[in-house]
Parts: structure tokens; sequence; C-alpha cells
């Protein structure tokens, strides 16, 4: 687990990114991110090359659909919500389902570390939107409902990229196939949407990064770390996404955080240090000990000896 929690926290920083990145266009919401996932899954296709054959499996082509479904999910949600508790509902659910999932398709049962480090960033993602003020609208039940399913899906394509590159698939070829069929499904959103907007140029430069930046390479990243690092700390460890929102809100938006909101972005960043530094595993016993046990140890040495 040397580089891969590291390249999954870079991803999560690129997530990070998008909502500032976003502000600088004035398309709607929904054409917004079909554009960004036909950019990026055209991109991360285009990097698999004729590996992309070799990702043909059920289970990925499964994660393309919910790729896409989590887009509309997620936009749908913040539609309802607002856009602090639709995004802190999806993303702070994700792990928690991610970890499920994994616990009951693959049997690997979460470790008690884990499960604090999670609670407690999943705490800290709220005390942001707490200390940001949200209030949520009429239709913020069927909104969190949403962006519940919305974190749902994400983990399920989460554990379905593992899985097969789990099984040796290259991640380029998953995460390829898996955002390459997305961008398929997006596409005739996209063109529903309108795309006159990318006339303008600064739309156009906004709309290129959130499609090689905060996808492409996000997810290029993601599929590396997922080689060494366990889908469910995967997850937690994106949760590095609002915490680098946050502070761009800050430093560049030039918002400010209230008392409630800096506790809980330190909760938050001390929970993925927690689940970033690998867990020590149990020492071995040395082989002399092993041996007396059976009956080869420093006694039957010494009776050898001449």
């Amino acid at each position: 687990m040397r580089n891969g929690p590291l390249a999954v926290v870079g991803a999560g920083v690129l997530w990070g990114t998008a909502g500032t990145a976003g502000l600088l266009v004035s398309a709607d919401s929904v054409a917004l991110a079909a554009a960004r996932l036909v950019i990026g899954g055209a991109a991360l296709a285009l990097l698999a090359g004729a590996e992309l054959k070799s990702a043909v499996k059920p289970g990925v082509l499964l994660g393309a659909v919910a790729v896409a479904a989590y887009q509309l999910c997620f936009f749908a949600a913040v539609s309802r919500t607002g856009v602090a508790i639709g995004t802190v509902v999806a993303i702070g659910s994700g792990p928690v389902f991610t970890g499920l999932l994994s616990w009951l398709l693959h049997g690997r049962r979460p470790t008690k570390r884990w499960s604090t480090a999670t609670a407690a960033a999943i705490c800290g993602c709220a005390a942001l939107i707490v200390g940001g003020g949200a209030e949520a609208g009429a239709q913020v039940v069927p909104g969190i409902a949403l962006a519940l399913l919305g974190g749902l899906l994400y983990a399920f394509y989460a554990v379905m990229a593992a899985q097969a590159i789990g099984r040796g698939g290259g991640s380029n070829a998953v995460m390829g196939m898996m955002f390459g069929g997305a961008a398929l499904i997006m596409t005739p959103v996209l063109a529903l949407s309108g795309i006159g907007w990318l006339a303008e140029p600064r739309a156009l430069l906004a709309v290129l990064y959130l499609g090689l930046g905060t996808t492409a390479l996000s997810y290029f990243l993601y599929g590396r770390g997922l080689r060494t690092t366990p889908v469910a700390t995967a997850a937690t460890l994106s949760l590095a996404e609002p915490a680098v929102a946050a502070l761009l809100g800050v430093v560049v938006l030039g918002e400010r955080l209230a008392p409630v909101s800096i506790a809980g972005l330190v909760l938050l960043g001390l929970s993925l240090v927690a689940v970033a530094v690998p867990e020590r595993k149990p020492e071995r016993r040395p082989e002399r000990e092993h041996g007396a046990e059976r009956g080869h140890g420093p006694e039957r040495e010494l009776e050898s000896q001449p």
C-alpha cells in the first residue's frame, strides 16, 4: 500500500477543485456534468487503447451504467437539497456503502480503525455544512433519497472497478471501459442539453479542465490506487474532496469558515491520515520459539552439538 493511498488522495484533491472550476461556466449543471463525463470518459478510453477490449466484463459494463446514473442522481439531488447538503450526503454515504458492499460481496469485513475513522470523517463533512449555514428546501427528503442513491451507485462502480482490477485487469483498461461506456450513455444527454455555451472560450477551458483533470487524470490515479489499496479505504480517502473544496472556497472565492467548520475540517484531515497510514501487521513469533514448541528448541540444539 506504499503509493496507493497517495494516488487516491490525489484523485480526491482533483475532485475537490471541480466545484470552483464549474463556477466559471454559466451552463446548466446537467449539461456541464454530461460534457465533463463525455470528455473525461473519451480520454480514459483513448488512454487504454488496445487494452480496452480486455475489460469488457459484465461487472465493468454495469459499472459504466452506474457512473452515468450517479451523475444524474447527484445533480437531481443537489437541485432539491442545495449543493452543500446534496454533496455531503452523496459523498459521505459513499464510503459506508462501499464498506458494506465489499463486506457483502467479498467477505472483507471492515476493520475497527476504518469504521472509526470513516465515522469521524463523515462527522467532519457534516460539520463543514453546518458551519456553512446550509438551508434545506421543501424537497429535502426526496433530494436526500436521491443523494443516498447516488452514494450507493458510487460505491457499486468503485467495488466493480476494484474487483476487476483485483482479478488482474489493467487499471487503465477498467477505467477506460467504465468511463468510456458512461460517456456514450451521457452523449445524448449532452446533445439534448445543448452545446452552444461551449463557444465561450472560458467555458471551453473550464470544461476541458473538468474533463481531463477532474475526471480523466483523477480516475487514472484512482485506478492506480485501487491496485494496492482496499476499496473501502480508498472510498474513505476520497473524502479529501470536500476538504479541498472548502479550502478553495476560502482561498480563491473569499468565503469564510465558521469555527465549527474549521473543527470539521481538522477532524476530516485527521481521519484521512488515520486511514492512509498502514496498519501494523502482528509480529510473527521467532522461528526458534516455534521450534521449541515442537521439541526442536535450544535444548535439542545443544544435544546435537559435539
